[in-house]
């Protein structure tokens, strides 16, 4: 259960972070004011007032409005920059003095100690 859970809170973090939640709730406002004017109007006319921007409905506003302080938001806080400090000198790595070596290991088959059997084991059905 608590797996499940866990998808749900990286799904959840994912469309957040890519601002997947503007376009469902776009796709939402757009849903709403197409049935409200196809009352009123006929499907062509309908079609053009929901998609044409002249004619924002509340959530439209709305979602534009959240978008623009998003916006805002992200562009007052500017990324920091890491820097380091110049070295002084040049870098050396020195390895420990106590790291044991290991030969490489010998997979031909003379290194096995073990012979196959002879003569070779037989099939089932041979």
């Amino acid at each position: 259960m608590s797996v499940r859970i866990g998808k749900i809170f990286v799904i959840v973090a994912l469309i957040a972070t890519t601002g997947a939640h503007w376009a469902a709730l776009q796709t939402v406002a757009w849903t709403t004011m197409l049935a409200d004017n196809l009352c009123t109007h006929t499907f062509n006319e309908a079609v053009a007032h929901t998609f044409d921007g002249q004619h924002p409905c509340c959530l439209c506003k709305a979602i534009a409005a959240g978008k623009k302080s998003e916006k805002k938001s992200e562009a007052a806080s500017p990324m920091q920059k890491f820097e380091f400090p110049p070295l002084k000198g040049n870098l050396v790595l020195v390895a420990p003095s106590n790291l044991p070596l290991v030969p490489p290991a010998n997979y031909f088959a003379e290194s096995f100690p073990q012979k196959p059997p002879t003569p070779p084991p037989r099939g089932f059905f041979v």
